[in-house]
């Protein structure tokens, strides 16, 4: 019995639980304004107000404005997806079914949150800026994940490369759907083009 469950993710203790309902309260709140009033016009304590916290609160939990948009759980997924594949597949192999299983795993409430904040992205300068700035964050991750994967060095070449090619691919996929109300397009568009890079990018 034990050992049907030892893979499983540790349960969150009530008050990590609060503070996740909390958390996302206060983006779902933010996402809804931001969406009647405008990213501009919406201020950080109207969205306090609007949630019943202090504007204290609401940069305990987001530092900045644009914060509010750009957060989500995805990377976390991501990895948790990827340390879930076998361990005889290859880099691309195991990205290419992290994000399968992710996407294919989305609510449709995630999959509308997560609408909106892609329209705010590519509508915001200031929102798209920061969530370029948070690649950077996310290609560290990576580039870990890929020498935990291979073993190698961190600061391998091939590692650097590779995590490199990956956000690239991930980066230009996004790009490719702006302005679609859909994300269905997203994911297969991604697996496709990470099969074009595994296949040494004929043209």
């Amino acid at each position: 019995m034990d050992a049907i469950h030892a893979d499983e993710p540790p349960k969150l203790g009530l008050r990590e639980r609060k503070k996740a309902k909390t958390r996302a309260l206060i983006q779902q709140i933010a996402l809804r304004l931001f969406r009647d009033q405008g990213y501009a016009a919406t201020s950080i304590e109207e969205i306090a107000e609007a949630a019943e916290v202090s504007t204290t609160t609401v940069f305990r939990y987001f530092p900045t404005k644009a914060d509010l948009v750009i957060y989500d759980d995805l990377d976390a997924r991501l990895i948790e997806a990827v340390h879930a594949q076998p361990a005889e597949l290859n880099v691309v192999q195991v990205v290419r079914n992290a994000v399968r299983s992710v996407f294919g795993g989305l609510t449709d409430h995630d999959m509308d949150a997560q609408r909106q904040r892609d329209q705010l992205m590519w509508r915001e300068p200031e929102v798209r800026a920061a969530m370029l700035a948070e690649l950077v964050r996310t290609l560290r991750e990576v580039v870990q994940l890929v020498a935990e994967r291979t073993g190698l060095p961190a600061d391998d070449e091939r590692v650097i490369a590779t995590a490199g090619a990956g956000i690239g691919v991930s980066l230009a996929a996004w790009f490719a759907c702006e302005g679609d109300t859909s994300l269905a397009r997203y994911p297969r568009l991604f697996d496709s083009a990470i099969a074009h890079l595994e296949s040494g990018l004929p043209l």
